[in-house]
């Protein structure tokens, strides 16, 4: 295609009217051409009658229905789909744990071992003492 008939398109699907009247020779030209073209494709169409019943024919052959396969007609919500296992998104709260981890200066200080450590337990572990120490028994 050219320039001319891009042009053309981008107008009629603006617009979704023409104005005829308002056209030059070589974009009416187009326009007819890009008219017959569509009319060809569509003559060799089957008749939607007969499409219809081929497809309930094959249907029937392999012995599912329509219904089965895509619904019932006129019924354009889409079936739900399977509810799969979801991990846990960042930031979303998983629910409490009990504490793994006390400091044994402050019984108050506890970790449940999920997340950052805190300061209390990572000023021990730099000074050299190990996790296993601070573990509730």
């Amino acid at each position: 295609m050219d320039w001319m008939s891009d042009k053309l398109i981008r107008t009629i699907k603006k617009d979704m009217t023409m104005n005829i009247d308002n056209m030059s020779p070589q974009e009416l030209a187009t326009l007819i051409a890009r008219a017959n073209k569509r009319k060809k494709v569509l003559a060799k169409r089957k008749p939607a009658a007969q499409a219809k019943a081929a497809v309930a024919k094959a249907l029937k052959a392999t012995g599912w229905t329509f219904e089965e396969l895509f619904g019932k007609p006129g019924n354009n919500v889409a079936a739900p789909a399977p509810k799969k296992a979801r991990k846990a998104a960042k930031g979303r709260s998983l629910g409490k744990v009990a504490p793994k981890y006390r400091n044994p200066a402050n019984a108050k200080d506890e970790w449940s071992g999920r997340g950052r450590a805190p300061r209390w337990l990572a000023a021990e572990l730099a000074n050299g003492r190990t996790l296993e120490e601070f573990l509730i028994k």
